[in-house]
């Protein structure tokens, strides 16, 4: 493990954290258009009827969503749950429970147990991209690419980003998945979340 790595883990574990808390109540149309949460000022989302303020850390808006309990267990069970602080900025794709139930049956219970904390730890930073990237960076990224961007994450794999239609991006794994970027842009004082409809597989 690289010391980059070792300095960001702590981080990870406060953004995917964070990322649980925010509901994808705002789902992309069917129409293909792409929806977006409250924009970076000082007014709050409510989830769960607890304020996620954009002037907060990530670890300072608590964690309470029921629909992503299966992450939350994840981050834990990884160990990158001690440490909640970091300055960033990330950005956090960020699965919901959902996205895991899609995933092979047993898998997750698998991925939880201490033997295979190396392996959950790497799918976990997977989801992770250093920088502050919302959809109109990824969208500038895109067109700089010529209709894809390649995104290094935490773990030092590399994701995918690609333009579904005229407003929406769709995320490729290394496996070569596709995950929809249910809600975009839930700014945080030290990144932003993407909730997304697939876990990432590196």
């Amino acid at each position: 493990m690289t010391s980059f790595t070792k300095v960001l883990l702590p981080v990870v574990a406060a953004a995917l954290l964070a990322a649980c808390a925010q509901q994808d109540t705002m789902p992309a149309s069917s129409s293909g258009s792409m929806t977006s949460s409250t924009a970076m000022t000082d007014s709050a989302v409510l989830v769960g009827g607890q304020p996620m303020l954009p002037t907060r850390t990530i670890v300072g808006n608590a964690v309470n969503s029921a629909d992503h309990t299966t992450l939350v267990a994840a981050v834990k069970a990884a160990g990158l749950a001690d440490t909640l602080q970091g300055t960033g900025p990330f950005t956090v794709f960020a699965p919901t429970n959902a996205a895991f139930d899609e995933l092979p049956r047993g898998t997750v219970d698998t991925l939880v147990k201490p033997a295979n904390k190396a392996a959950l730890t790497k799918i976990l930073t997977y989801h992770v991209v250093p920088g502050r990237l919302d959809a109109a960076a990824l969208k500038q990224q895109i067109r700089a690419g010529n209709g894809q961007a390649a995104l290094t994450t935490a773990s030092g794999g590399t994701l995918m980003a690609r333009m579904n239609g005229p407003t929406n991006i769709i995320i490729q794994d290394a496996k070569g998945g596709m995950a929809d970027i249910a809600t975009y842009d839930v700014y945080q004082s030290n990144g932003v979340i993407h909730v997304v409809d697939r876990v990432l597989m590196p």
